[in-house]
């Protein structure tokens, strides 16, 4: 597998990286079943929001995204975020404490349901979230370039319009 190169995931002066992942949870958000996720919600939400490179992420009035509906399913839950490059997104997700609820999340989502994407998106841009669930099909259906990729194969911009 071919790692990317430092200045794909280090940080591009115009440019910052945004992601959406889609889960299906095994029980609804007020179900016993999901209750350790949703306690510690706040706390990793909170984490990310003082993380180095963190922009934005999706959230309703609750502060946090389990209440936004995008698809039928109840349980199918979406978050997105944007963060200043690659590198400080992957810290989050993989040197955190989040990355212990990353590893358990086949005790509240369904396993093989996951989706995500990241693409690049020019400084002071929130992504459309409709545009974002499209990224994610597209890349099922495509496979990685730069209008949708992921962490096993960042992208550079490239000449990709954003």
């Amino acid at each position: 597998m071919d790692v990317p190169t430092l200045d794909v995931v280090s940080a591009h002066p115009e440019l910052h990286i945004a992601q959406i992942n889609i889960g299906v949870m095994i029980a609804p958000t007020d179900d016993p079943a999901v209750a350790e996720f949703m306690d510690n919600l706040d706390r990793i939400n909170a984490l990310a929001d003082e993380a180095d490179g963190f922009v934005w992420r999706l959230q309703s009035d609750q502060g946090n995204a389990t209440d936004i509906q995008v698809f039928p399913d109840p349980l199918q839950l979406v978050n997105m975020s944007v963060w200043e490059s690659v590198e400080a997104l992957k810290a989050y997700v993989y040197r955190s404490d989040h990355v212990g609820f990353f590893r358990r999340r086949a005790a509240w989502f369904v396993p093989d349901a996951k989706q995500v994407a990241l693409w690049w998106v020019p400084v002071g841009t929130i992504p459309d979230l409709d545009d974002a669930v499209r990224r994610v099909e597209y890349l099922e259906e495509h496979g990685p370039t730069p209008h949708a990729f992921g962490f096993a194969s960042i992208q550079p911009p490239g000449n990709h319009p954003l």
